[in-house]
């Protein structure tokens, strides 16, 4: 065994838990702060804080999901895509805010550039190592938000049918919504009550309906919350409209999983390429350790197995744009 390895694991495992703590530490500060917001605000319309007298009104503010600290106003202002990040933590429903996210990208870009810097290599491949590793967490923020979405649109339809049978039993669209923030299974109970307690704290319902459209991503959503606005501008059958987006949601749900059945093939085939190399390493690794151990002791070897990670991922990548089908 490499000398060097067992001192750069360590180094990696405490590098690890240190930003683990870190935003568990963080997470906490915030946690904190928010329960003594809202005791403040409690204790506020109880009068506990308002002298005698004091004409003063209470305004009660929805909080942002994941609000931006003081310190990265600044910063958010001169990068426009600081925006796109506290969407992507809203519609993943992570819990995080803006400063763990940039906490644990931080954590792991440089805990990964130090372990392949005490392995040997260059400055420019820990680099790409750690750029690599930094992006960690927004994948997993967009593979949490496309699974939410996912389990949105399978529910869709549902929510949808519950709104046609309220609106054909002769109740305002309000009743509706706040049938399905009730009865409805998250995601969709989850975002349908927002709805419904932004309209009924003073939103207007077609800017919460923009919202909820804003947040899930989908075309289905879109394509309801048009026939929504469409029609409160010009009348019409609500549950007629309703029962037919379910019906056109069905359709194009049913002829989206045809298309992943008949993708099938090509997906397979990116998995099967993807692993076969690595399957292949450990093979010969097993069979011949000598022959293998040279790709880990040399530098050349060390860039080669950079290079091979990397035409991996970009091959592994094209497969798989080549195998959606976007509709």
């Amino acid at each position: 065994m490499n000398p060097q390895l067992i001192p750069a694991l360590v180094a990696f495992a405490a590098m690890a838990l240190a930003v683990v703590a870190a935003a568990l530490f963080w997470e906490g500060v915030r946690g904190m702060r928010r329960r003594r917001s809202v005791e403040k605000e409690l204790r506020k319309l109880s009068g506990r804080e308002r002298g005698p007298g004091s004409g003063e009104s209470v305004k009660l503010l929805k909080e942002e999901a994941t609000p931006l600290p003081e310190w990265l106003q600044p910063i958010s202002n001169r990068l426009p895509r600081m925006s796109d990040i506290q969407l992507l933590l809203e519609q993943s429903h992570s819990g995080w805010s803006v400063g763990t996210f940039l906490l644990m990208t931080a954590g792991f870009a440089i805990g990964s550039g130090t372990l392949l810097l005490l392995f040997g290599l260059g400055i420019l491949p820990s680099m790409a190592g750690a750029a690599l590793a930094g992006g960690i967490p927004y994948f997993f923020l967009l593979r949490k938000r496309q699974k939410r979405l996912k389990e949105f649109e399978e529910q869709f339809s549902e929510v949808i049918d519950l709104l046609a049978r309220s609106a054909r039993a002769g109740h305002a669209l309000q009743a509706g919504l706040q049938e399905v923030a009730e009865e409805a299974p998250d995601p969709c109970g989850a975002e349908f009550r927002q709805v419904f307690e932004e309209q009924r704290f003073g939103l207007p319902l077609a800017e919460s309906l923009l919202g909820l459209g804003d947040r899930i991503d989908l075309v289905d959503v879109r394509m309801f919350v048009t026939s929504i606005l469409i029609q409160r501008e010009t009348g019409g059958n609500l549950a007629e409209n309703l029962d037919n987006l379910s019906r056109l949601i069905r359709e194009r749900f049913r002829f989206k999983r045809q298309i992943k059945v008949h993708s099938a093939h090509g997906r397979m085939t990116g998995l099967v390429l993807g692993m076969a190399p690595l399957a292949a390493g450990l093979m010969l690794f097993m069979v011949n350790p000598d022959y293998m151990r040279l790709l880990f002791t040399e530098d050349l070897g060390r860039y080669m197995i950079a290079a091979a990670v990397g035409l991996q991922l970009v091959g592994f990548f094209i497969i798989r744009r080549m195998t959606e089908i976007e509709f």
